[in-house]
């Protein structure tokens, strides 16, 4: 349905629903809210965690980044320059902190609301902008890679980022095209053997144009999401996002859990010569209870 990887860059309308279920569909997100994912592609919810929790989870990824083991472990992507931690994978597998919140229902009730469906966790990490120079990651679409490398046939997946530090403006925080989801860009090139491995330090195969990235802009603009430590913010796979370096001494830190429906499991990729590690894309499809 979504030809990618190709040797021209294409775009093409979105196939398939935004939201899947109806839209009184009963959930934490109110109908305003599910009207936004629709509509923009996203839908923010301020203080989704109290202080309280934003501590504990706060604590727990900074016990995972300080942790020898985690950081040799191969779900530890690391900065290109300061070998820093940037990002842990499957930490609902590897912290039962993180794996709480999976199972939260103000989380994962969300993702069925939106989905219509169960739900199971396609991926999940922390992604860690320490100040003074972390890098960001380049303008893409979650699903042309979920699609291309690791065989998600559909757009039935939507992600969560939530904020364990305050999003300002100026420390690297994400931006969004509203509309973007609406258009899939199958984006030029072949995907290299291994790319995962690179791409998750630097964004190359897989990423746009500049000038379908200046048309997707002129078409809807650009949204930075902003906001305190706790608040939360939920986006289509399909949008067209990304974020800068941080520059600010201010730190920038987020977990991020990607559901995926029970009905679109993953198969062969569409796109890449074999599939990526289990951490990066799950086999297990085990619906979250």
């Amino acid at each position: 349905m979504y030809p990618t990887r190709g040797t021209a860059e294409a775009m093409m309308p979105r196939r398939d629903p935004v939201v899947w279920s109806a839209p009184a569909a009963p959930g934490p997100l109110g109908g305003a809210g599910l009207a936004d994912v629709d509509r923009a592609g996203f839908t923010t919810v301020e203080a989704l965690l109290s202080p309280g929790e934003v501590a504990l989870f706060r604590g727990e990824l900074d016990r995972l980044v300080r942790d020898p083991a985690v950081g040799c472990d191969e779900r530890a992507v690391v900065e290109p320059a300061s070998r820093a931690i940037r990002s842990v994978f499957e930490v609902h597998r590897i912290s039962e902190v993180f794996a709480s919140l999976v199972r939260d229902e103000r989380v994962v009730g969300a993702a069925r609301q939106i989905l219509g469906s169960d739900v199971y966790v396609h991926q999940s990490r922390i992604n860690v902008k320490p100040g003074f120079g972390a890098s960001g990651f380049y303008w893409h679409s979650d699903f042309e890679t979920w699609h291309a490398e690791d065989g998600l046939p559909r757009m039935r997946a939507v992600s969560v980022s939530i904020a364990l530090t305050d999003n300002h403006a100026t420390n690297g925080s994400l931006m969004i095209i509203p509309g973007s989801h609406r258009t899939f860009l199958g984006c030029a090139g072949a995907t290299p053997k291994d790319n995962y491995k690179k791409s998750l330090q630097m964004q190359d195969a897989g990423t746009p144009s500049n000038e379908a990235v200046t048309a997707l802009c002129e078409a809807g603009g650009i949204r930075l999401i902003t906001g305190k430590a706790g608040s939360a913010t939920w986006f289509d796979c399909n949008c067209m996002h990304g974020s800068g370096d941080n520059i600010t001494p201010y730190p920038r830190s987020n977990v991020f859990i990607v559901f995926n429906s029970v009905e679109n499991t993953a198969g062969e990729p569409f796109a890449a010569p074999a599939r990526r590690p289990a951490f990066v894309a799950a086999r297990d499809f085990t619906p979250v209870r």
